[in-house]
Order: structure tokens, then sequence, then C-alpha cells
């Protein structure tokens, strides 16, 4: 695990040296604090930032092959390594190192690009070919190492983050307008797209080629078809409940302590169990909870991971939060690169910080809710069959009125269920991708064009392009496959890489695993949404493994509750990062549109979040980003302006 960062001068007239390798390293250097290394090649440069996981001593990089024509460097980890470099050595390939990132080197000589489609893990690497003078960088099937690259006609940079490209001379931030309208529209940026001017971000199961100035990109791997396997009910049960064991057996491997993320739901849960199972000694789990009434009561889960802990006799530990947010924004956000309107990040953040203090490595459940139904928007093919029995006049005529004039509140159980009343009732009448853009968009296109003060053209719809990649008639299939192209990897991957490299933790997601990923595909819909019930396979298949309170809870996401924060005790930060004075000062939104976002989400007419969460961030990154205000600087100044709530823990471990 680390970052890699690098630059291949196309032009020939600036070639990369051992500084731009320190400058890019140095804003990088959470990633990788135990090493670093470069290899300079005329016009390339391969970097990287590690952290020692597996081959401690012998694993620096970059590696190289035997004749050192080719060298690589690696972010990630490549879980299958073991049995790639049995075979290779059978080939007659010789390795130097323990490391896992050396079967790159030696599966391109032998399989050239495809070897690729070897590598089972999370990973981004970059490899130098002398030979051809060929750049080659890859990024995993589903997005889980980040890779962004910068080509401006003269030079083609890469990075792990993004911030290490802007430490190039000559590359400077600004504003993407593209972007703006699609983090508006969904509260993160897709690949190819970010939200700084001329920085991409390299797409999941991608290769990009460099030779000869010649820059090309090809997709190795795509989510397969929806059927082709055919299996009885009980036979997809068990194989579902078979690969996430070995996932989590596969990806339990490292030369350091590691443990697991334990929120008590049944992602998290499930592999907890399995470590459990593995472990020759309790395994250590970490949980976040939240304090106080309302929106930190309705989040807080500590109960159940403790039952979850108990059962499993985990060595467990837990802490309990009111984060002051004025001094944590600023510096999750830089770490971020891109706003997020997603509040988990503050809570991945912080557990993060609490596991570091004990384990190098982490395993989480992200993944669970896409492969197997596991969010509320699945259910409205379900609920379609009985809503549609109703006359329309009822639905259209009495229903809808009435849904336009519901409370809605994320952090009470009861206006939460009138909130996802409200948003099923007001999608009836739309087409199937509108309906699911409606379910998961922040910034309608009404709401968009009438906060921002310029016109909004192009296409900027991330969501369209992954409904058309998508294949077959399905809707649930449909939505699982346009969540693993869009949410997934730029929003919930993006900032667990990000929370947990930013306190120099590798984290791994067990339950996208490819063969588990593809399993799920395959799967019948039936099996996973079975009428109400979201995730009746993996609830089968975990079935004596969990207990029936852990199995069948209600769900609860893994955020903050920013939603009570902003109407109490963060109200005074709100009112201060978008004032009308620095709203009209940056110059992008109405702040008319604004006061009325924040007036009816303080009066619960509508829960406005994610669209205050989403405004509230960009902000903040625009300072810091485009303005170059220093994250400390800008927590400094949050601080003299607001009364924010101070940072409380209660820590308790040995479960």
């Amino acid at each position: 695990m680390c970052g890699i960062h690098g630059l291949l001068s196309l032009s020939g007239r600036t070639p990369p040296d051992a500084a731009l390798h320190a400058r890019m390293g140095g804003v990088t250097a959470h990633r990788g604090p135990d090493d670093h290394g470069y290899f300079i090649d005329g016009d390339v440069l391969l970097g990287m930032r590690r952290l020692s996981i597996i081959d401690l001593a012998g694993g620096h990089q970059p590696i190289a092959n035997e004749d050192e024509t080719l060298q690589v460097v690696c972010n990630g980890e490549i879980y299958n390594f073991r049995e790639l470099r049995t075979r290779l050595e059978r080939m007659g390939h010789r390795f130097r190192t323990g490391s896992d990132a050396e079967v790159i080197v030696h599966s391109y000589e032998e399989y050239g690009d495809d070897c690729v489609r070897a590598l089972d893990g999370m990973f981004a690497f970059a490899l130098w070919d002398r030979q051809r003078r060929r750049l080659l960088i890859g990024r995993d099937r589903l997005g889980i190492k980040p890779l962004y690259y910068l080509n401006d006609g003269t030079r083609l940079a890469f990075a792990s983050e993004a911030k290490a490209l802007l430490a190039i001379p000559g590359v400077s931030a600004a504003l993407d307008r593209d972007g703006l309208r699609e983090y508006l529209a969904l509260g993160y940026v897709s690949s190819p797209r970010s939200l700084l001017a001329g920085i991409r971000k390299l797409p999941p199961a991608t290769l990009m080629s460099v030779e000869q100035g010649r820059v090309e990109l090809r997709r190795y791997w795509t989510l397969p078809a929806q059927g082709g396997e055919t299996r009885s009910d009980e036979e997809w049960i068990e194989a579902a409940g078979a690969r996430m064991e070995q996932a989590v057996l596969e990806q339990m491997v490292s030369d350091v302590p590691l443990g697991a993320f334990l929120s008590g739901g049944i992602d998290s849960s499930a592999v907890v169990a399995f470590m459990a199972r593995h472990s020759d000694r309790p395994v250590k789990t970490y949980s976040i909870g939240f304090g106080g009434e309302g929106g930190g009561a309705y989040y807080n889960e500590l109960p159940y991971a403790r039952r979850v802990a108990e059962l499993f006799r985990t060595d467990h530990h837990e802490i309990e939060v009111a984060p002051d947010a004025a001094a944590l924004l600023p510096r999750l956000l830089w770490h971020l690169d891109e706003p997020v309107a997603d509040s988990a990040f503050v809570t991945t953040y912080l557990v993060s910080e609490f596991a570091r203090r004990e384990v190098t490595v982490i395993l989480c459940g992200v993944g669970g809710d896409e492969l197997f139904g596991g969010y509320r928007r699945y259910l409205g093919p379900s609920y379609d069959r009985y809503y549609a029995c109703l006359p329309q006049w009822l639905r259209r005529g009495v229903l809808a009125p009435i849904a336009r004039r519901l409370p809605s509140d994320r952090h009470s159980p009861l206006m939460n269920l009138s909130r996802y009343a409200r948003s099923y009732i007001l999608a009836d009448e739309l087409d199937f991708e509108d309906r699911y853009r409606s379910y998961v968009q922040v910034f309608d296109d009404a709401a968009a064009r009438a906060l921002l003060r310029a016109e909004m053209h192009g296409d900027a719809d991330a969501l369209a392009r992954a409904f058309v990649a998508t294949t077959g008639d399905d809707p649930l299939y449909r939505m699982f496959a346009a969540d693993l192209g869009t949410q997934l990897p730029d929003d919930l991957l993006l900032l667990t890489d990000r929370m947990t490299m930013a306190t120099s933790l590798e984290c791994r997601v067990p339950l996208l695993d490819t063969q588990l990923v593809e399993l799920a595909a395959h799967m019948p819909s039936r099996l996973k949404v079975r009428g109400r019930e979201l995730k009746h396979v993996m609830k089968r298949a975990l079935t004596g493994v969990l207990p029936d309170e852990i199995l069948y809870r209600k769900k609860r996401g893994f955020g903050a509750p920013m939603g009570a924060w902003l109407k109490r005790e963060l109200k005074p930060l709100l009112s201060s990062v978008l004032s009308r004075e620095a709203v009209d000062r940056r110059g992008l939104f109405d702040w008319a549109s604004i006061a009325e976002t924040i007036a009816l989400h303080e009066s619960n007419r509508a829960d406005h979040t994610d669209h205050l969460l989403a405004l509230l961030n960009l902000e903040l990154w625009c300072r810091m980003y485009l303005d170059g205000e220093r994250p400390a600087d800008l927590a400094e100044a949050l601080r003299e302006t607001t009364v924010a709530a101070p940072v409380r823990t209660a820590a308790a471990g040995g479960a």
C-alpha cells in the first residue's frame, strides 16, 4: 500500500528530476510514511511513497524484472500474488523480493497488457518498458484504488491523489465547470471527470498506454451480464456464503497487525464473523458512535457492534464522538482531493484515526449493499406492483399533493419513513432512469439552474452514461450496474481510500472481491430483494453465522448526523461559510436559492442535508484548493467565527 506518482515528458523539453519526485511524494507522504523510492530514465519518472504491509524489508519500490528493462510502482495489494508467483517461477522467472507488486513486471513479461487480467486485488500501477519506451498505467476493476492524471500535450503525469499533480511546476488549480454541475447533481464527480480542470480520473478497469506520443485508453473488464448460470436458490445461497468467506480469508494476508471496522450492520458483521473463524487470536474491531439525543442517538449503532463483538469474542474498541467540524472539515476536505456530499467521510476518518493506534490494515464491509440489494431504492420495483393497482386519480390527485407536504428529516425513524414515502410517491410518474435519478441526486436540474449564476450547458450526466453501458432490462440489475459504475468508485471508495490513507491505514474491501462481484451479477434479482426484504440472499447465506437481531434489524447509514448538527450545533458554521458575503464573493451561486434551502431544512419541510453539505464542503474546498488557504489556517478562521461542540471521545476496549 502506498501512493504512486510520475511524469512522462511527451515533448522531450522538460525531463523530470529527483526534485519533482520530492515535491509530488511530499504531498502524499501520509499514504506511505515508511519508505519512498523513485526511478528516472530520461523522459520518465516513477515515484512512490510506501506503507509497508507485505515483505517489510524487501518490498522497496520501484521494482524491476530480472534484466531491469521493466520498472513498476504499485499502490494496493495483489491478493493472489503467491499463486501467480509460483506459476511464473515454473515458467523460469526469477523473483528478487517477496513483494506482491513484483508479480506485475513478470506477468507483463509473459502476457503483455493482458497481465492485468490475472491480477486479483485492489491496485493502481504504472509500469515503464525501457525497450519500447512505453508507459502502461492500470487501475483495478472496481476502482478501489485511485489514479488521477493530466495530459497537457507536452507531458503526461499521474498520481494517487490529485494534489500531487498540483505540485508539478506550471500546474495550477482551477474549477472544472462540467465537474461542478455533476457534483451538484450527484454529490460527487464521476470518472473520468474531476472537479479540477485538466485533471482526470482513470476509470476503473482501465489501462492507459503511452507510446511514441500516442495515449490510448482501453477497458479490460466489464460487469458480466445477468444470467448465464443455472443454479437452484439453495446453490446460489451456498455459493454466496462460501465466496464471502473465502474472500475474507484471502484478504487477511498481512505482515503487520490488522483489524476490522464493525458498525453492527450485516456487511461489517459478516466480515468480522469470517475473520474470527480463521484467526488464531481475537480479531481487533473498531466502532464509532454518537452520543446525545436526536440525530446522534438515531445514528448510534454501538449497541449492535458490541453484540457482534461479544458473540465473536473480539478485542473490541469503540469511540463516541461529537466532532468539532471547524477543526476537522478543512483537514479532511484537503485529504479528499474532491469534496463529497456524504457525511461518511467524517465517521470514516475518525474511526480510522482511532484504529491506526493499534493496526496498519483494516477490513471493512463496503460493497455489500450494491452486490446484494441493500439500498431502499432497490425496493421500488417491488412496491410498483402494488402501487400501480391504485387508481391514477388517487395517486396523482390525492397522494402526490399529500406527499409534497410531508415533513422530511433523516434523523428520526418516523420522519425518515416520511422522507422515503415522499420520495417514492413523487417519482411515481417518472420513467425508470429518471426515477432512479430522483432517488440518488442531490440538486435536480431545476434546482441546479436556480442555484447556478451561469447557465448550464453540455452533457455532465454520469448516470446516463452508466445506464447506456448496462445490458438487459431487469431494473434491479440495472441499478446495481449503475451504482458499481458511479457511486461506488467515486463516492464510497473514494472517501474510504482518502480517509483511511490520511491516517496511514490500509483498508481492504473483501465484499468487492472480483469473483463475488461476478457471482452477484449473474444472480437472479429475486434472490436479492424478495418482497420488502432487502439482501435476502445474503441473510440466508449468513443464517447460523450471525444472529437474527443483526441480520434483520433496520438499516442505518454509516454517516454522521450532519443534518441535525446543521440545524443546531453547526448552524453558526453554516451561516458563516455560506453567508451572503461569502457566496457573492465566490460568484458561483445565487444566495437567495441557498437561503431558501437552509430555511426548508431548518423547518423540516425538506431534508436538505446532502444539499447543504455539498455547498458547505465545496466552499471550504474552494478556499483551500482555489484560493490557497492552508487547512490549519482555515480551521482557525472557522473557530473564530463559529461556536462548535468540542470533540469528545470515550474509548473502550477488551470486549
